[in-house]
């Protein structure tokens, strides 16, 4: 089995590009996912972002209000680091979980544990290899505000509440450009996915 990192900022194309090495055979984890389902009324991390941050973080129903904690941590890099110590053991637990139960069915599978903050927990570390999806930043702000409906200084406000671009790259083994053409994207990912597949 081969363990792969992807990383990228808000707005890359990195979600883009962990479905077409899904599509050619890679086994995915999607650290997004796992934060969402340990956020679950009946899951075990959203009583302990209640008490940090309040029972405003929630809609009427119990659910999380995710725009309401966003605002909250992406405007306070304290409140920003407290949310991640809460979800981040979760998310690594049964990122192992996982990727134990597919190395089982699959000795030779290629698995891509899709995570944004990859680099700054340094699991990147833990990995076999290491892709990093780019994108120029008037391209990421121009996506962001159109995505997530935010203003030109909300985007940027997010995108400085990341690590630096060029900082990720010295840590990565494959660097792919998520602003070029899909058919650009796509060729490059199936030439990185069959070198992995023949590592693996």
């Amino acid at each position: 089995m081969l363990l792969v990192g992807l990383t990228g900022g808000i707005g890359s194309g990195k979600t883009q590009v962990a479905q077409m090495f899904k599509r050619l055979g890679a086994y995915l984890i999607d650290a997004d996912e796992l934060a969402h389902e340990a956020v679950r009324p009946e899951g075990p991390v959203l009583k302990r972002i209640v008490e940090a941050f309040g029972p405003e973080v929630l809609n009427t129903d119990g659910t999380l209000d995710r725009a309401k904690l966003a605002r909250l941590v992406f405007a306070d890099p304290e409140k920003r680091e407290l949310l991640n110590s809460i979800v981040h053991p979760y998310v690594f637990m049964e990122e192992e979980r996982r990727r134990k139960e597919i190395a089982q069915k699959d000795p030779k599978a290629v698995v891509l544990f899709d995570a944004a903050l990859l680099i700054e927990t340094g699991s990147y570390q833990l990995m076999d290899k290491v892709i990093l999806v780019t994108i120029d930043r008037r391209n990421q702000i121009s996506r962001i505000m159109t995505r997530d409906g935010l203003s030109r200084d909300e985007a940027v406000r997010r995108i400085e509440a990341q690590m630096p671009q060029d900082q990720k790259k010295d840590k990565a083994d494959y660097l792919i450009d998520g602003g070029r053409s899909l058919k650009t994207i796509e060729d490059q990912v199936r030439k990185i996915y069959e070198e992995l597949a023949a590592m693996a």
